[in-house]
């Protein structure tokens, strides 16, 4: 018998309304006077955040030892060199690829719209996304959060303050009582994504309704800079969107030291090599345009299949891809 596994795993409806996502995205940016911009998707380093894993492939030059490569799993890098070289406002909106993640949420390929703006602190750039979701489709804002307020709403502790037992304790009693070995971060991690990110964005006016949780931990800064919140403690300038319920979208008032970058780099990469992962090599072009000089501003990254999942109401991501990694 003949396999229909040769058949895309979308409905073609959601091609076109892919297609028209796409329009409105460009045309959204064009309007803002906002650079599209394309970079490699095979790059000599990787990232080397210890939760993200990269595909590797071999460069075979002709008559040359082979060569590694990565497959990117964000355009990040190479658009802060873009942005360090003069390139002013730009996006991407393209291919990236995370090894290990596939599943109803997950495919190891997927399409991510990745933005920076100019002389944007975090606020401003959450009030630009919205703008921008507003224009696209049927979403509205309907609540911004520090993750210290909506933390202390649905666990009862300040996260900045909470000691680390008491973040194994939370855990134990809201997500498994046998989970006693954790570090700070991943019960912070647990703790919010288990508890706090369920909740939001789950009601409001539109089809979409969204929540911005900004103000990080200091130790979940990424690549973004700290500053002090109103309460005086010392936070991340880093921001995300929930949108029923789902994170959608991770953005940064950026870091644009070299030295800390450098320091943020080497610390992942130890911590890597403690836990048994593959240490992948980081991006040392990247650190040098920091070091030369990167305008202060902010971006995001936004997974669009998740978006097309929302506007098609959708827990699936076959159902927006044309062909899932399944029928790859």
């Amino acid at each position: 018998m003949l396999s229909d596994d040769w058949m895309p795993s979308v409905d073609l409806k959601a091609l076109r309304k892919r297609a028209d996502l796409y329009r409105t995205i460009r045309q959204y940016f064009d309007e803002k006077g906002v650079l599209e911009v394309e970079t490699p998707l095979l790059s000599s380093a990787a990232t080397v955040d210890l939760h993200i894993e990269s595909f590797s492939a071999t460069f075979l030059p002709n008559g040359g030892m082979p060569v590694q490569y990565y497959l990117q799993t964000s355009p990040e890098f190479p658009m802060k060199r873009l942005l360090s070289a003069g390139s002013g406002d730009i996006y991407s909106l393209n291919k990236v690829f995370r090894n290990g993640e596939a599943g109803g949420r997950h495919n190891p390929e997927f399409t991510m719209l990745e933005y920076y703006r100019l002389g944007m602190n975090q606020q401003q750039l959450v009030d630009d996304l919205s703008a921008l979701l507003s224009g696209v489709t049927d979403f509205s804002e309907e609540n911004r959060f520090s993750y210290r307020d909506v933390f202390i709403q649905h666990l009862g502790v300040n996260p900045h303050q909470a000691t680390d037992q008491q973040l194994k304790s939370l855990v134990q009693d809201h997500v498994d009582e046998h989970l006693g070995d954790l570090e700070r971060n991943d019960c912070l991690d647990l703790l919010f994504s288990t508890v706090v990110e369920p909740n939001l964005g789950i009601k409001g006016s539109s089809k979409l309704n969204g929540v911005f949780v900004y103000d990080y931990p200091a130790s979940m800064s990424a690549l973004a800079r700290l500053h002090t919140n109103k309460e005086g403690e010392v936070v991340a300038a880093r921001f995300e969107l929930f949108v029923n319920g789902v994170e959608l979208a991770n953005g940064y008032h950026e870091l644009t030291d070299g030295d800390e970058q450098q320091y943020r780099f080497e610390q992942e990469r130890k911590k890597r090599r403690e836990l048994g992962k593959y240490d992948y090599p980081h991006d040392q072009r990247m650190v040098n345009a920091l070091k030369k000089g990167m305008p202060d501003c902010s971006g995001v990254a936004m997974g669009v299949d998740r978006l097309l999942m929302l506007i098609m109401g959708t827990s699936n991501i076959a159902d927006v891809l044309a062909f899932d990694f399944s029928r790859a």
